[in-house]
């Protein structure tokens, strides 16, 4: 009897817990990865340099990458897509995501000197004739041009209008420019896509680090470069591993048969996720639409309070100075007399990057001054770095 009136109660008492709202789970705790693996965080007031790694995603291309991770696709079918809605946004003829403006230089070239060929697309650099030729001017050699090199083409260096015009011959293959160059040299923009289109060449231009503001980009896909390059994870603030090649439709294609997902290429170590194709789009469509007037006040805020911060230390000097065209964004340059305050630029930037909280300025060893960008500080990160920057001078 006993038995049977303790099962009942069993029964009722799992019945009211069954009845009962379920107790929410607890969220699992949040990993500080950084912490973890020993790596100590920084404040950037470098810019976006790839070495600081460069930029911070905007919250919507976290969350269009989150979504993409969930779903399958055909992978040509969804870089068609995206490459046409991002060729509309620049209103350029066509587009596709790279692996960084880097990736681009290698693809785009690629498809210069092998078209849809696929002989000829499996074996570059090894093409068969004569070496093709790159011709670029001296004043705009820049380190990333190894990646045009990569093809198995020769790059030529002329000086002087005359040269250029001189060395273009059967085996000139492509004309190379860099966009933060103009100016530098005897051939501008507008005079050196007019040859190219004369001789019928194609023409290359990188802009890689040179938005914002957003016209160093549109400026030369609206003058009529063949090709425009781009890295999607600095001013544009998309992924990191991310970049946007913009031009003639029959080169964007062969750049396309030179990269992932195609195996036996060139730039098949170049490989675009899904998630970063989409992630690039939506960080390009918000970019596009940002206040750039409001972030270059902020910008030119935080400069300012930098500055006041260090304008009453003797012999200390600090100028606020915007670049011509690449990182065209607000800086300061602080100089000092290192007899004075017995401290180098390298000692100075040692001082702020072992200090806590750890701060990276501009990465060049200037012979007698540091340089300070605002633009990837986060809020409250400029007063942090004033406070610095006075401690490390006083």
């Amino acid at each position: 009897m006993s038995t049977s009136r303790d099962r009942r109660r069993l029964l009722q008492s799992a019945a009211v817990l069954a009845a009962a709202p379920a107790l929410p789970a607890a969220a699992p705790a949040k990993r500080d990865f950084l912490k973890e693996l020993g790596v100590r965080p920084i404040i950037n007031a470098a810019g976006a340099y790839t070495m600081f790694t460069a930029t911070l995603m905007r919250p919507e291309t976290v969350q269009a990458i989150e979504a993409m991770s969930h779903r399958f696709v055909r992978l040509d079918e969804l870089n068609d897509a995206v490459g046409k809605r991002i060729a509309q946004m620049l209103g350029a003829p066509a587009a596709m995501v790279t692996s960084g403006a880097a990736a681009a230089l290698l693809a785009g070239t690629a498809g210069v000197l092998t078209g849809n060929n696929p002989n000829l697309i499996k074996t570059i650099p090894d093409l068969p004739g004569p070496r093709r030729e790159v011709l670029v001017q001296k004043s705009h050699r820049f380190p990333y041009d190894h990646l045009v090199r990569n093809t198995g083409i020769k790059l030529i260096e002329v000086e002087t209008r005359e040269q250029f015009l001189n060395a273009i011959g059967p085996q000139t293959a492509m004309l190379l420019y860099l966009n933060k160059a103009d100016g530098d040299g005897q051939i501008r923009m507008e005079e050196f896509i007019q040859i190219g289109k004369q001789r019928n060449i194609p023409t290359f231009n990188d802009a890689a680090a040179d938005v914002p503001p957003v016209e160093n980009l549109l400026k030369p896909i609206r003058l009529g470069f063949d090709l425009t390059c781009v890295s999607g994870g600095k001013g544009i603030r998309g992924p990191q591993s991310a970049g946007i090649l913009a031009g003639r439709p029959d080169l964007i294609a062969a750049a396309r048969l030179n990269s992932p997902p195609n195996s036996d290429t060139i730039a098949r170590c170049c490989k675009v996720n899904k998630e970063e194709m989409v992630g690039m789009m939506v960080a390009l469509e918000l970019f596009l639409k940002e206040d750039q007037t409001s972030l270059y006040r902020e910008w030119d805020r935080r400069v300012e309070l930098i500055r006041k911060s260090v304008s009453g230390i003797t012999s200390v000097k600090a100028e606020p100075f915007t670049p011509k065209i690449a990182n065209q964004t607000p800086h300061l340059r602080v100089t000092w007399d290192p007899a004075a305050r017995k401290l180098t630029p390298p000692q100075l930037m040692q001082k702020l990057r072992e200090g806590d909280p750890s701060i990276e300025v501009v990465p060049i060893p200037f012979p007698n001054y540091i340089e300070i960008a605002t633009t990837m500080m986060q809020p409250g990160e400029a007063e942090i770095v004033a406070r610095r920057l006075k401690e490390a001078l006083s």
